[in-house]
């Protein structure tokens, strides 16, 4: 089956969804693909936002220091500049997100670790989740919108590759669509502009706060069209994930610790500095625990009022009850856990990657805003910076082209045992969590690589003759992603921001 669309956006986070949406304004129509909620909805914290102008200048260099040295200064320009622009017409004047506000009807801005000032707007802690609310209910019911939910995207269809009629029209390297997974048959889904929005790619490690479509499917399939991928290596790990057993880890706010949360070891006693970076704390926490050979270590928020601790963090006092674990009466279980992507695809100020007629934007991409390590609460911000600016450009460049004509995915016919995927995602998520994961050394890099390549290689055998699942495509997307992340690692001596190697 062929399908034609305008702008094809793998992803329906905020980047991807907010990038629908203005497209949408301009009459231009658009097939949103979405596999799950994802990572937008998890967010706890906040977006950054500036009520004073004249904070440009902090924010910035906050956002620098963050980076440790490695953020693209013109990327942070655009996100300072035009990120408070934003915040204003598309969230708060017209897609009215509910962030919370004082008695006079100011809008609450709070602060956050290594920002200089109190900058940033929230919702409790659900923050991600009132936006992408407010953002849906503005385009459920667009004419110029078609939601494609629940479905898996193969690859992108390249013109080089795939085209029975190559055309002038074209260039020898242009992406013209993907192919979708579609039930059991496969959509060739053709369009003039494509846009990755697919998060990122904590799902690869044992421990993560992402959602579990977090497995790198845009980074991978941008990788096997020759697209550049850049600075997977840094990987923000955050320090303190709820650990409950069978349970994915739940994301603990790193407002605990601003609160005076006191992290303990496996004995209720302390062994770090409180005041710890999020990514110090992380890899202290990680040594203790390799130290002790325990699961977890403690948070201890028990000193605060019930009171103010559900009235603070209403869904994490929520969750941790539901589970047995009162946060004012005990220690609470926690993990660090895989959180942000700094790398991924190469693009532009407006999104563009180095594939004609492609573009990322969100997580997925790199556009070197958060260089080493990221900023808090600077995602949300990005991802929205990102779909404006890219939105503009297609609306300037998108014309009216015939599609050429382009082969159809042949499908395989060898049913998949269930049972060796699971084995083989939790040879992945072992071996990222043990050798690629907070605390790296060349010999651990060197064997993660080494099984890692045998792995896709197995994938990659049965892969070509099997029947597609959901299942299959995001384990041959995550050993592809993982083993980009622990290339990048091997590959970079150097400790900088998330990226620590002992030797």
């Amino acid at each position: 089956m062929i399908q034609e669309t305008d702008v094809l956006i793998i992803g329906g986070g905020i980047a991807g969804a907010l990038c629908a949406y203005e497209l949408a304004k301009k009459k231009i129509q658009v097939t949103l693909i979405t596999s799950g909620k994802g990572n937008s909805h998890r967010a706890q914290g906040g977006i950054s936002y500036q009520a004073d102008r004249q904070d440009n200048t902090l924010f910035k260099e906050d956002i620098m220091q963050a980076g440790a040295g490695l953020c693209y200064e013109r990327a942070v320009d655009q996100l300072v500049t035009w990120g408070p622009k934003y915040v204003e017409e598309i969230l708060l004047n017209e897609i009215k997100v509910p962030f919370e506000k004082c008695e006079k009807g100011m809008w609450k801005l709070t602060k956050e670790a290594a920002h200089s000032a109190s900058r940033i707007l929230y919702h409790g802690d659900t923050t991600g989740q009132k936006i992408m609310e407010s953002i849906e209910m503005k385009i459920s019911d667009n004419p110029f919108i078609t939601r494609r939910e629940v479905q898996s995207v193969i690859d992108l269809i390249t013109l080089s590759h795939h085209s029975k009629t190559p055309t002038d029209i074209y260039a020898p390297s242009t992406c013209i669509g993907a192919y979708v997974l579609e039930g059991d048959s496969v959509v060739t889904l053709l369009a003039k502009e494509t846009v990755i929005a697919t998060g990122g790619v904590g799902e690869v490690f044992l421990h993560t706060t992402n959602s579990k479509e977090a497995r790198g499917d845009g980074v991978a399939m941008a990788y096997r069209a020759g697209v550049r991928i850049m600075n997977m290596e840094y990987v923000q790990f955050h320090p303190t994930a709820f650990y409950h057993e069978g349970e994915p880890r739940f994301l603990l706010s790193e407002a605990l610790r601003g609160e005076g949360g006191r992290i303990l070891s496996h004995d209720f006693k302390p062994f770090m500095n409180e005041l710890s970076p999020r990514d110090e704390a992380a890899r202290e926490i990680f040594q203790e625990m390799v130290r002790t050979s325990r699961p977890h270590v403690w948070i201890d928020m028990s000193f605060k009022e019930k009171d103010f601790l559900q009235k603070r963090f209403p869904t994490i006092y929520g969750h941790c009850l539901a589970r047995g674990w009162d946060l004012a009466e005990e220690p609470i279980p926690v993990v660090p856990a895989a959180h942000f992507s700094c790398g991924g695809i190469a693009v532009d100020l407006e999104g563009r990657t180095t594939l004609r007629g492609l573009s990322a934007i969100g997580e997925v991409a790199c556009s070197g805003v958060h260089g080493a390590n990221r900023l808090a609460s600077t995602a949300l911000l990005e991802g929205l910076v990102w779909a404006k600016t890219c939105s503009d450009a297609i609306s300037r460049t998108i014309t009216p082209l015939k599609f050429p004509e382009v082969e159809p995915w042949k499908m395989g016919t060898e049913p998949i045992d269930e049972a060796l995927i699971q084995q083989d995602w939790m040879t992945i998520k072992q071996t990222m969590w043990n050798y690629v994961g907070l605390v790296r050394n060349t010999h651990r890099l060197k064997r993660a690589y080494k099984m890692l390549s045998e792995l896709k290689w197995e994938i990659d055998s049965f892969y070509a003759d099997a029947v597609l699942t959901p299942e299959l495509l995001g384990l041959r997307n995550g050993c592809e992603t993982a083993l980009l992340i622990t290339q990048g690692a091997l590959r970079n001596p150097h400790s900088r921001g998330v990226h620590y190697r002992i030797r």
